[in-house]
Parts: C-alpha cells; sequence; structure tokens
C-alpha cells in the first residue's frame, strides 16, 4: 500500500481529512473481505499514528472473535481468535458494545497479555471500540494499542476510531455478504460436478479436487493473474456436467465402446454446453468454455467441432491437461491407475497433438508440485472388470 507519511510523523489535520476521504473512497469499492480489512487496517494505523490494529469479527457458530488482519510487528498474516464469551477487553467491547480505553493496559485486569507473550510487542496502552452496522448490531471490535507519541489515547481518538468504524461497519458487512454468497455459488459448483461425476468416479472428490488444483497451477504457471486463475479453479469442477444426461449402460460400460455408443459418448460436451449456456457470472461462462471444448485437440483431432489450435478456449486447453492427466493416475471401471511418472511421459508425448504445446510447458514447470498429489495413490488397486484399454481408445479420457 501507499505510504502516507514518514514513519512515526505526526499527521496534519488536512493530511487527516485526506486520509478520510480516501478511506471511504477505497473501502466503497473494496467487495473482497480480506483486502477490505486489510486496507481499514491500515489506514487507521497512519491515521491514528499507532503500533498495533488488530480488526476483530465475530464468528456466531463457532461463538468466538477472529482476526487475521493485524498491522505491526509481530502479527502479520497471523489469526487470532478469543472467546466471546471471555472476559478480555475485546470480548467485553464485542458483547457489551461499549468503548474500552486503557491508558496502562498491563495495570488493567481486563487486559490478556497472551498476544504480546507470542510476540515482541508490547502494549502500553490500548483503545478498542465496538464495529456496528447501520441497525446497531456490532460486527466485531476495533483495536488500537501504543501511540508512537507514547501518551494515552484521548477523547479524540476515540472519536476518530469511531468515525472511521461507522464508514467500515457499512462495507464490511456488505464484503462478508459478498463473500457468503460468493461461497454459496462454490458450494452449489462443487455439488453439481459431484452430481455429475459421482456415477462413475471411484473417489469424486479426490478427482475433482486434483483438477481444480492443476488447473489452477496450470493458469498461473501460463503467466495468468491470481483473480483469472482461481476463476479457472473453481470453474474446472463443472467440465463434465453433461454427463447427467447419459445412459448408465454407455457411461459404465467396462468395455470399449462401439463407434455407435462413442457418438453417443461426445454428445456430453454438447449436453454440458446447454447446461451452461447464457450463464451470466464469469466462473459459469469459464465452466462453460470447458465443457464444450474439453475434448478438442490441438491438432484438430477432437470434439464436438474439431477446432484446432488457438481457435480452443485456453480455458479448455488447461481443464483437458488437467483432466487427462488425473483420469490416467486414478482406477477406473475399464481401466488400471496408470504410475505417475508413465502419465506425465504421456502428457509431454502428446504435445503439439492432444495438448498445447504451451501448457504441457506449464505443466512441466508444476510437475514437482503435481506429483505430490498422487504420492498416496497405489497402483495395486482392484483390477478392471475388462481388459486394461489403452490410452486413446476409451470414451471418457479423451
Amino acid at each position: 500500500m501507499q505510504s502516507f507519511k514518514p514513519e512515526n510523523s505526526k499527521l496534519s489535520a488536512e493530511e487527516k481529512l485526506n486520509l478520510l476521504v480516501e478511506f471511504g473512497a477505497r473501502i466503497s469499492c473494496e467487495l473482497r473481505l480480506d483486502k477490505l480489512l486489510d486496507i481499514i487496517g491500515q489506514q487507521i494505523t497512519k491515521m491514528l499514528d499507532v503500533g498495533r490494529c488488530t480488526i476483530y469479527l465475530k464468528d456466531v457458530e463457532k461463538n468466538e472473535l477472529w482476526s487475521k488482519i493485524a498491522q505491526g510487528r509481530g502479527l502479520e498474516h497471523t489469526e487470532i481468535r478469543v472467546p466471546l464469551n471471555g472476559n478480555g477487553v475485546i470480548s467485553l467491547v464485542a458483547r457489551t458494545g461499549e468503548t474500552i480505553n486503557l491508558p496502562n493496559a498491563y495495570e488493567d485486569p481486563r487486559f490478556s497479555m497472551d498476544v504480546d507473550m507470542v510476540t515482541d510487542f508490547r502494549t502500553h496502552s490500548m483503545l478498542a471500540i465496538p464495529l456496528k452496522n447501520n441497525s446497531g448490531k456490532v460486527l466485531g471490535v476495533f483495536q488500537v494499542a501504543n501511540k508512537s507519541d507514547g501518551t494515552a489515547f484521548d477523547k479524540k481518538d476515540e472519536g476518530i476510531l469511531l468515525l472511521l468504524a461507522t464508514f467500515a461497519g457499512s462495507a464490511i458487512e456488505i464484503a462478508k455478504l459478498y463473500q457468503d454468497v460468493h461461497v454459496a455459488q462454490l458450494e452449489t459448483i462443487y455439488r453439481l460436478a459431484v452430481t455429475a461425476e459421482y456415477r462413475d468416479q471411484q473417489d469424486t472428490r479426490a478427482h475433482l479436487k486434483n483438477i481444480s488444483i492443476i488447473s489452477y497451477l496450470l493458469a498461473l504457471a501460463l503467466g495468468m493473474s491470481k483473480k483469472d486463475s482461481e476463476l479457472i479453479k473453481n470453474a474446472s469442477p463443472l467440465h463434465d456436467i453433461g454427463k447427467v444426461a447419459l445412459a448408465d449402460n454407455i457411461l459404465l460400460k467396462p468395455g470399449k465402446l462401439t463407434p455407435e455408443e462413442f457418438e453417443i459418448m461426445k454428445s456430453h460436451t454438447i449436453y454440458g454446453g446447454r447446461i451452461l449456456e447464457g450463464a451470466h457470472s464469469k466462473v459459469l461462462k469459464i465452466a462453460h468454455k470447458m465443457a464444450c471444448y474439453h475434448h478438442e485437440k490441438w491438432n484438430g483431432s477432437g470434439y464436438p467441432k474439431g477446432l484446432k489450435g488457438e481457435e480452443i478456449p485456453i480455458e479448455a486447453r488447461i481443464i483437458t491437461v488437467a483432466d487427462v492427466f488425473d483420469a490416467l493416475c486414478v482406477f477406473r471401471v475399464y481401466k488400471k491407475a496408470w504410475p505417475t511418472d508413465e502419465a506425465y511421459a504421456y502428457i509431454l508425448g502428446e504435445s503439439g497433438k492432444s495438448f498445447d504445446p504451451h501448457v504441457v510447458a506449464a505443466f512441466k514447470k508444476i510437475y514437482p508440485s503435481v506429483r505430490k498429489l498422487y504420492a498416496n495413490i497405489s497402483v495395486n488397486q482392484p483390477k478392471p472388470q475388462t481388459a486394461d484399454v489403452p490410452a486413446g481408445e476409451k470414451k471418457k479420457l479423451f
């Protein structure tokens, strides 16, 4: 984040006003909760010129308050949890909705030294105020400690922190709602994917987890942003959603499919496209591309449209490598699990044929990490119900 002042210097009234205006502008357009809390914590630290700022939010289900945002030496990226029914300052503020100002923290019985004991930070003075939404419901607690000039927090500090809390309360509540909706969307996607995969996968959850991780790592290795890589990761479980429309006698057939059966099998890409077409969310738009085109091949010999090279959406080119690799490495009713290194060699050998060479090159970069995912998978799994089908001949791999 941009530095607004030299370390330990005083801010003028005009500088504080400018920070306050910027504070309102920045938090009003940030919907990612972790990022929002980080912005709030950094701004409060600068405006009040304190050694530490910690933002606690209620976790009603666990009857706790938690914080991952602690500005100041010793607690960066550390999660702190305190009981909501405890006797400490944070718990009391969260329960009563009242401000607590401790000029000498160690002399007050309400102060807990637990956090100080695991860091090299010593709290001298502390100010804790409730974080409320527009209806007055307490969402959490703002806590600041140690003014840089060594003085105790005064009424002006309390007023500034209360004002910031008023701005922040609504933004945090909106971000939490957005996060809840996002989590619900991902859970729905995952359960739809389980429905599609459950019928012909021995371990559906492992399969979905593996292809999600591989897709994410591939996207990063290809130079995509973390945000875009996350979208690909979250969309990847839906690539085979069209299988819900296939009959069991085809989907679960242990032997090689007849030409007529294979044509029916290929239609799962069409069904998947129909299920996801017209979606408005970014993740479902990506899933639509994956569902339609994850069986297209770089050399144009795939289906359903016989797309070639970069005509195939990059999202589909990524999931193809992830899906084929995982399919080779795990047991299926018609095939035994391949050793990981043999599956890796197959992926490399299909560069420029089945797979985009750039995606294969990215797979080479991430393979050490991918290999660890399969370290505990035994190749001594149950025998297939039919003779092992060679790669490239079976319905669901390619």
